[in-house]
């Protein structure tokens, strides 16, 4: 959208024009005060609209970097802004970490090198730390045309020196692949990988393809691949440096001789040894980083990767000053304690700019500082300054009458004024308000001219913050300020997390599997045979004893790959006997007995009477107006599925899958609204007192602009409270009511219950979950769970539960920064320094409940300051509710725990996870745990631990390779998706039901639960799986030669 007209306006004010115009002045330094948040947005873009320079912004933090990139992305185009996150300063060994940060700092270092972007938003982390020489990384960019020679071995020796690494299929930046003709590369700096195909030693054609399903996007004339990592191994002789490494080596291994330290001199040994042994035999050592200053004793900083120079602004600099001194001062300490310790060598230090240095190099650039007040400034003395007379908008929170007023009295005023919305649909709606507060207003995709004196605009876009500038006569209001929500934009994502397991596509050698005739295998590979003279591929497949399964690839389809619980080994069937039809029966049988059971049940809801709620009414869509977020198509989808059956005149009852955060709750809300605004009562009934706690806020905070009472029963409430709270729900004076199990008591009596809602049913004991069937017989009922239930399950209980699905994640929500690192207590300390300097909290996970005492013990040593706070099964239900409510509530800064953390609990103050002991930990468990943090729009960073002194077991080595695999979206991930799946599975069928999974893998299990509810419905099969295919046989050499394609894998596929 074209907007700049907006932005001439304040081009030719006059304070904006005695700042600009120093601009061209080399090394000027100005100031300019009294602009807040998007203020400052709004004038950095009429900079850029003023003249033809690159712009640098350095902001505190990730979260005002990201907001910053937002409001510039409304009046320039998105690849006219960059962001440069900060990498934050690990000097331990780092066995892997995620990969977000370092795309997004490579692509903004690469797209620099070719002199593109209009502004670069760096943090204060990122703006300190310096690089490798811009001549360094320019000079390893490589280009790629269609037509050019280029030898395939070549490339593939490039790209490793580059720093990536080569796997069998291309899922993540980083990664290349070879397979045949075809070179696939993942470069950080894109958004989607490419695909070299080579004719002979020539480049054919260049494609842009989707990681997700292989296929190609769009075709392409040339490429630029970037590094993989940001700093890689220099050209030429390297003994100078291995020289200097093994001199400080020795020096740093005296000094801990001297003081004793046995246990860190052999760490360190081991360590060097690796490392020099890397870089003697020419390889790129993993943690090359941390040694930079070795390799490139000239550093660069952020500003020598611009082509012309940049103009520098600060945004807030005595902010900055205070946030790098307070880094300096943090990595002094820590570094103090790691050479004491020898876990780093003197000159690792200089990886960073001091403050004296960050003063010289401010020195030299032209630099504007915008500050909110008036202020003097430690890093600059500005030779110009402008005060600006300009305010943020106030909330109007829905008050539209105040709105009316307001903008009666501005169009009075001459002012122009500019709504924002996030969508053409919401501009629409606002429009529609607008004119019924007898306010015209124009809804405009383009401004081809300024907006005249008391025109009203309504434009899309992502705008911060509103703002009144009486200098231009000009109002911005977003949405946030008019319903006092947030509007977010739905972007399309560019990459989802990681790949559901498809059949085949993660089949490797090894894998078991499940053959529909002859029962459970083992997959050896595709193996190519000759019968009669011709040559075909075959899948190798072993049974029990020495029994072997050779199957032609044209009979792959009755073929799946064993899929049951993490870790669980199955057994193999013997081939010819009778043993894999029994097992099946068996499972047949119960999955046909749980067929007719959930059928009886259908029916008899179907049959039976219950209150048909009115269609929605105009309240029901202002209170659906103020939901903060444009909802995802999953939960559009289940909301109209929901009130759809509450609308027919038979009783609801609808499971609602989706992990935490992903919009379960709105749809409750929704469905408890319509409940209430049509005069009946509705009980929230969850399995604990905190979510009970959590609930209770979040139903009351939506409803507050409406004339209904909620209610809370549970334990804390005091017994006066709950009485109230019971004579409410009697005489009908309590709408909703939300509590624990409590509300199942024959104490409580409702005059006129609608709905009930039940969060995770399977946490409940048997004798509630009895008293819940009896309530689904006559009231409407809606189940939430956060357990995924797999799709093929989904599917094949179709006619027999009504269930819906939320599988979009929301899109604000930023990626967790996923660490796998040794453990140290410096690293401990400053990741919870770190978080609770930004106001937050901190999961500390030790599995061994025996060892907890000493680890609260040992983190109230390491960091006095932190509130510690300790949480098992083991504890006494109430003090157990209590720790967990104190930290909830923020009266503790760390929850040291177990793996109990609640699994419904959603606290979006918690974004740093640390995990003690990860190896001894399963991939489905980490998962899980890793996606307690990240639910709040603030990075989140997650700490997986192991002690590096322990000898590793050859399974826990395994469990922390995946786990290395699984902080990119690997295999890894998909596994540790399948095991929740599974439980999920479990959890919605029964533990019986869980037990015949195992027995005969998943996907076999749906496939028979399919059928099993078809015969019952009285549906025909359309094909019946056991009888034998009619198939042609030809007498032709069919297979594909190991020289062209070597995996197994990409055979089948």
């Amino acid at each position: 959208m074209s907007l700049q007209s907006l932005l001439e306006v304040l081009v030719e004010n006059e304070q904006f024009k005695n700042i600009n115009g120093q601009l061209d002045r080399p090394k000027s330094k100005q100031a300019v005060f009294g602009l807040v948040g998007s203020l400052k947005s709004f004038w950095w873009s009429a900079l850029a609209l003023a003249g033809e320079k690159q712009f640098l912004i350095i902001t505190q933090d990730e979260l005002s970097a990201k907001g910053i990139v937002k409001d510039l992305t409304f009046f320039t185009k998105e690849d006219h802004v960059l962001l440069f996150p900060g990498q934050e300063f690990l000097p331990y060994q780092v066995y892997a970490r995620s990969r977000e940060g370092t795309s997004q700092r490579l692509r903004t270092l690469t797209r620099l090198t070719q002199g593109k972007p209009l502004f670069v938003v760096a943090t204060a982390e990122a703006f300190c730390q310096k690089l490798m020489p811009n001549g360094v990384f320019k000079h390893s960019l490589m280009k790629l045309v269609t037509g050019q020679q280029l030898d395939r071995e070549d490339l593939a020796r490039k790209l490793v020196e580059l720093g990536y690494e080569r796997v069998e299929l291309v899922e993540a930046p980083g990664q290349f692949a070879i397979r045949g003709s075809l070179v696939d590369i993942f470069p950080p700096s894109n958004e989607k990988p490419l695909r070299v195909d080579f004719f002979d030693d020539e480049i054919d054609s260049l494609r842009i393809f989707d990681e997700e399903n292989q296929r190609t996007i769009e075709m392409i004339r040339e490429a630029v691949i970037s590094p993989a990592e940001e700093t890689l191994l220099p050209k030429g002789d390297l003994a100078e440096v291995l020289a200097e490494l093994k001199t400080r080596w020795q020096s740093t291994v005296k000094r801990l001789e001297r003081l004793k330290k046995r246990a860190s001199i052999q760490e360190l040994n081991s360590k060097m040894e690796k490392l020099l042994n890397d870089l003697e035999q020419g390889q790129q050592p993993e943690d090359i980083q941390r040694f930079q200053s070795f390799f490139y004793p000239e550093q660069d900083t952020i500003l020598d990767y611009f082509a012309t120079e940049p103009v520098v602004l600060l945004d807030e600099p005595q902010r900055l000053w205070d946030k790098w001194l307070r880094y300096e001062k943090e990595r002094g300490e820590a570094l103090v304690e790691l050479l004491e310790s020898g876990n780093v060598l003197p000159g690792q230090e200089e990886l960073y700019a001091e403050m004296e240095e960050i003063k010289t190099i401010l020195a030299g650039q032209t630099v504007v500082a915008f500050a909110s007040l008036p202020q003097k400034m430690e890093l600059l003395n500005p030779e110009n300054m402008v005060s600006v007379q300009a305010k943020t908008m106030y909330p109007f929170l829905g008050k539209m009458k105040m709105l009316k007023s307001d903008v009666l009295h501005w169009k009075k005023q001459h002012y122009s004024l500019v709504f924002i919305t996030g969508s053409l649909e919401q501009a629409e709606q606002l429009r529609e308000l607008l004119l019924e507060q007898g306010i015209e207003a124009l809804v405009k995709t383009r401004l081809e001219s300024r907006p005249y004196p008391g025109q009203v605009l309504i434009v899309t876009g992502t705008w911060q913050q509103g703002f009144d500038y009486p200098a231009l006569k000009l109002v911005l209001i977003t949405e946030k300020e008019i319903f006092g929500q947030r509007t977010v934009r739905r972007s399309k994502p560019v990459r989802r997390e990681g790949i559901k397991l498809s059949t085949f596509a993660d089949l490797k050698e090894g894998d078991y599997v499940v053959h529909n005739q002859h029962g459970i295998g083992k997959y050896l590979g595709v193996q190519q045979l000759e019968v009669g003279g011709v040559y075909k591929d075959y899948l190798h497949i072993q049974y029990h004893g020495a029994d072997r399964l050779y199957v032609p690839t044209d009979q792959i389809d009755l073929i799946q790959k064993y899929i049951g619980a993490e870790g669980a080994t199955p057994r193999l069937n013997k081939l010819g006997g009778t043993e894999w039809s029994r097992v099946k029966s068996k499972v047949k049988a119960s999955v046909q007995d749980m067929a007719e059971e959930l059928i009886k049940l259908y029916a008899a809801r179907e049959t039976a009477t219950g209150h048909a709620f009115a269609k929605d009414t105009p309240w029901q869509q202002e209170f659906e107006a103020l939901f903060p977020y444009t909802e995802t198509p999953d939960q559009l989808q289940a909301i109209q599925e929901v009130k759809a059956d509450m609308e027919k005149p038979k009783p609801m009852d609808r499971l609602l899958c989706g992990d935490v955060g992903y919009g379960k709750t709105e749809v409750a809300l929704r469905a408890a609204f319509k409940a209430v605004n049509d005069g009946k009562q509705v009980a929230v009934l969850v399995p604990t007192t905190v979510l009970a706690q959590q609930h209770y806020q979040t139903f009351r905070e939506r409803m507050a602009p409406f004339p209904m009472t909620v209610g809370l029963l549970n334990r804390f409430r005091t017994p006066k409270e709950q009485g109230e709270v019971i004579r409410g729900l009697k005489d009908g004076s309590v709408d909703l009511v939300v509590g624990t199990h409590r509300l199942l008591s024959n104490d409580v009596v409702f005059k006129d219950l609608g709905l009930v809602i039940i969060d995770e049913e399977q946490r409940f004991g048997v004798a509630h979950k009895e008293k819940l069937k009896q309530l689904r017989q006559s009231v409407d009922v809606l189940t939430l769970t956060a357990t995924p239930i797999p799709r093929t399950l989904h599917m094949a209980m179709s006619g027999v539960r009504d269930m819906s699905v939320i599988e979009t994640p929301p899109e604000d929500r930023y990626p967790v920064q996923t660490y796998v690192v040794e453990h140290h207590p410096e690293l401990i300390r400053d990741a919870i320094r770190r978080e609770l300097g930004r106001g937050g909290q901190v999961f500390y996970i030790h599995n061994r409940i025996m060892d907890l005492d000493k680890v609260v013990l040992e983190l109230k040593q390491l960091v006095p300051e932190a509130r510690v706070v300790m949480a098992h099964g083991q504890m006494r239900e109430n003090e157990l509710e209590e720790a967990m409510l104190s930290f909830v509530e923020g009266h503790q800064d760390v929850l040291v725990c177990t793996t109990i953390i609640e699994n419904g609990l959603d606290i979006g103050n918690v974004n740093t996870l640390i995990v003690d002991n990860a190896d001894q930990l399963g991939l489905a468990q980490l998962y899980q745990l890793r996606g307690r943090v990240g639910r709040s729009n603030r990075v989140a960073h997650a700490y997986f631990t192991f002690h590096p002194n322990k000898i590793v077991s050859p399974v826990a080595q395994k469990r922390l390779n995946a786990i290395r695999e699984f902080t990119e979206f690997g295999s890894g991930f998909k596994i540790a998706m399948r095991d929740l799946e599974i439980r999920g599975a479990g959890n919605l069928l029964g533990p019986e039901q869980h037990g015949q999974i195992l027995a005969v893998g998943f996907d076999m299990y749906c496939r028979l639960l399919e059928e099993a509810v078809e015969k019952v419905k009285g549906v025909k099969p359309e094909k019946q799986s056991e009888k034998a295919p009619t198939t042609v046989e030809l007498a032709i050499s069919a297979y594909l030669p190991d020289d062209y394609i070597e995996q197994s894998t990409f055979k089948m596929e």
